[in-house]
């Protein structure tokens, strides 16, 4: 019935707003990146969800991770709050079918998914994150299998400090600090902040560490960017990847750098050098271990390649062109082939890395795309060689047309792929095992829908269809026997979606006391063919995700932001203490920040599960109760 009222109240705020007369495009157009050449947002003809800098500032969140949470359609599996550790699916997918983007360059992780989204900038360094949900394989390339986060950090010309303290329940600090600075065509910005805590419940203490840096230099013939980051982090994580031994810890420091230069007037050429490291510590038993317990997990993960984009502009439409060449290598106790050598893990006394797993991936892209009179199309195809499955070939097409300037009618068919992680390859455990015959997941998508956009209003409604094949999962045929991963199951996940944000245009007699207004919706259900085996991940999603974001003035300068969530989870978990299966409860959530803003200073606090709900978002992993945390950010001028 809930869901039904929020439905109806949607679509009567968009039929009230056809009715409009009003010609202007909405209020935040600008130029977004889910094509291989960049488009205006009112241009696409997919689903892109974007957040924008001045949105990021006054939600109650700290992580990227929480921010995420709050967007349609994305399902975030936190195991603890500030950034912990948090998996990301797009439209049901699974935590390894989401590609993460930095700047517009691969920071996933081939090890495993659960890494994806330790990421090495804080929300202040953010311009803006774009969301873009379904398969980006032909604009993207691997993995982009159920959707996209591309992360865009800012450029300000601003000569300033910023400074961020703040403080909470649970001994929780975080202490941050920010320089950018321009002197005539370069941009230097660089970043630093530490945030711990003692944890909610026992073991679930962490200490994140994070390091941004980057240099931007405009020249008479284009422009060069560097970026630096690394993330350090080492939690307790009671129970995180199997309620049998909750005594976990993990030690994880992940390094990105990119550099990239971008020339040329008629024809467009970006060309980029990247490269990320891994490295994880993995402890079954933080103390105490038992006999049978010989040694942690070592993990040395290394990605590094190049890329380059090119487009350009006809009298008959713009093409683009592309290519990537991509090395994944890894150094392990766990993960690969037997070596018959040993190599010193850096750091640890007596620890050594005796697997090693290498592949290589090549993608070549061409997409074309015509805007003609009320039409718009896009078609691209991404042409994929992988040193352990050969070639590969994964086209698309997106179309539009304009109904009026402001509503525009969409739909798009693309083949998607995903491959295989170490993980899924090789761990082998007390309860899992891998599976080096893998084949690379392959899905295709069918997408339509409406849009709609004025200078006030952003709406969309869609429903999609995602057919999936090969598809990886962790199964078993008893409860009696280990979990193995295998291309058993076939996918069918049918989805309906709709979103509708309203930012007022404050003029300058008269400031509306809304400063916006987000509702979405999503619905999903999933068909699984898996020939009677027990699925571990395949078939838990969100069923029902609704979420309402208020951000309001209350007097001058003092506001309040309020974002409420409802998740009704899909799937199972088995519960020791009570030697059973359970479903997940459905979860009603309310978090709320109080927050005074100054040219110079920007005070706040802010509550998160307000109403103190006990819940579970992966297995039997306790997400904390209220937590109350109160800050200061300081911004000086140079």
């Amino acid at each position: 019935m809930i869901i039904r009222i929020f439905i109806y109240l949607l679509l009567l705020t968009i039929t009230l707003s056809l009715t409009a007369q009003n010609d202007t495009l909405w209020i935040g157009e600008f130029e977004v990146s889910t094509g291989r050449a960049p488009k205006l947002y009112s241009e696409t003809s997919r689903v892109i969800e974007v957040i924008t800098k001045k949105e990021i500032q006054n939600i109650p969140v700290t992580s990227v991770q929480e921010l995420l949470n709050y967007v349609l359609n994305v399902d975030i599996r936190q195991r603890g709050r500030h950034g912990v550790q948090s998996d990301i699916a797009i439209r049901g997918g699974s935590f390894d079918q989401t590609l993460i983007l930095l700047n517009g360059s691969k920071i996933n992780d081939p090890q495993t998914g659960h890494h994806n989204l330790n990421i090495p900038v804080d929300l202040q360094n953010i311009e803006r994150i774009e969301i873009l949900q379904g398969p980006g394989a032909r604009v993207y390339g691997t993995n982009a299998f159920s959707g996209s986060v591309n992360i865009i950090t800012t450029s300000e010309d601003r000569n300033q400090v910023n400074i961020d303290l703040s403080g909470g329940n649970y001994k929780y600090y975080q202490i941050a600090a920010g320089v950018s600075y321009k002197y005539k065509n370069i941009f230097n910005q660089l970043s630093v902040s530490k945030k711990a805590s003692d944890g909610h419940i026992d073991n679930t203490d962490f200490d994140i560490f994070n390091i941004f840096y980057q240099n931007n230099i405009d020249t008479k013939h284009g422009k060069f960017e560097l970026i630096f980051g690394q993330n350090n982090k080492k939690f307790g994580a009671n129970s995180f990847y199997t309620p049998k031994f909750p005594n976990q810890f993990e030690k994880i420091k992940t390094t990105f750098t990119n550099a990239k230069y971008s020339f040329g007037k008629k024809i467009k050429i970006t060309p980029s050098v990247f490269w990320r490291r891994g490295k994880d510590k993995f402890m079954l038993f933080r103390t105490n271990p038992p006999e049978w317990y010989k040694s942690h997990n070592y993990h040395l993960t290394d990605v590094y390649g190049i890329n380059i984009n090119s487009h350009f502009t006809t009298s008959f439409g713009k093409i683009a062109l592309g290519t990537e060449v991509r090395t994944e290598h890894i150094l392990s106790n766990k993960l690969g082939e037997e070596t018959g050598k040993t190599i010193p893990v850096h750091g640890e006394a007596e620890a050594f890395y005796t697997h090693v797993a290498k592949r290589n991936n090549a993608e070549i892209f061409a997409e074309y795309s015509l805007f003609f009179n009320k039409f718009s199309l896009s078609t691209g195809v991404l042409v994929n060689w992988n040193s352990d499955y050969d070639w590969m070939f994964f086209p698309g097409l997106d179309v539009s047309y304009n109904i009026t300037r402001q509503l525009r009618l969409f739909g798009s068919i693309n083949k998607t792929l995903r491959l295989p992680t170490f993980t899924d390859l090789y761990y082998v455990g007390p309860t899992n095992i891998g599976n080096p015959s893998l084949k690379p997941e392959q899905a295709l998508n069918y997408e339509t829908g409406i849009k709609y956009f004025r200078k006030t209003i952003k709406a969309h409604i869609s429903a999609f269809i995602r057919n999936g094949s090969n598809i990886i999962d962790w199964v078993k045929i008893s409860d009696t026997l280990k979990w193995e991963s295998k291309n058993i199951t076939e996918l069918i996940t049918y989805g309906f979606e709709c979103s509708f944000s309203y930012i007022p245009e404050n003029k300058k007699n008269k400031k509306s006391i809304i400063r916006n207004i987000g509702f979405n919706y999503a619905y999903l259900t999933t068909h699984k063919f898996a020939c009677g085996y027990i699925s571990k991940y395949a078939l838990d999603y969100l069923r029902h995700k609704i979420v309402l974001k208020i951000d309001h003035q209350i007097i001058k300068r003092l506001g309040m932001s309020w974002a409420l969530s409802y998740n009704h989870r899909n799937g199972t978990y088995f519960d020791f203490a009570k030697n059973s299966e359970l479903s997940y409860d459905p979860v009603f959530l309310i978090d709320s920040r109080l927050y005074r803003t100054s040219k110079s200073w920007y005070v706040y606090i802010e509550a998160t599960n307000l109403l103190n709900q006990t819940y579970f978002e992966h297995g039997n992993v306790l997400m904390p109760g209220r937590w109350i945390i109160g800050g200061v950010v300081l911004k000086l001028n140079l």
